[in-house]
């Protein structure tokens, strides 16, 4: 069996193994969430990028001088570029 063959059957059993626990979305809709994953995070996808440590570490001073975690600074970042290109703020 390939690595991906068995990739998939532990994501199965994991997920039926009674491991997940089971929450409603905002649609209603049931999820699953993997033992160990924030229920907060259920229905996310992760946005990242590579940058310059330099970045990371003025984004990080930033966040410290207003008392921002840097996930907000990121949210108000993208938001304002939504705007900028005429889409709706959702971050």
């Amino acid at each position: 069996m390939s690595k991906r063959a068995n990739l998939a059957a532990a994501l199965q059993t994991a997920t039926r193994g009674g491991e997940g626990v089971a929450s409603a979305n905002a649609a209603g809709a049931t999820v699953t969430a993997i033992a160990g994953r924030s229920p907060s995070r259920i229905g996310k996808k992760t946005v990242a990028a590579h940058f310059d440590p330099a970045v990371s570490k003025q984004l990080k001073l930033i966040g410290l001088e207003t008392d921002r975690s840097t996930q907000a600074l990121l949210r108000e970042a993208i938001n304002d570029l939504f705007v900028k290109y005429g889409k709706s703020p959702i971050a």
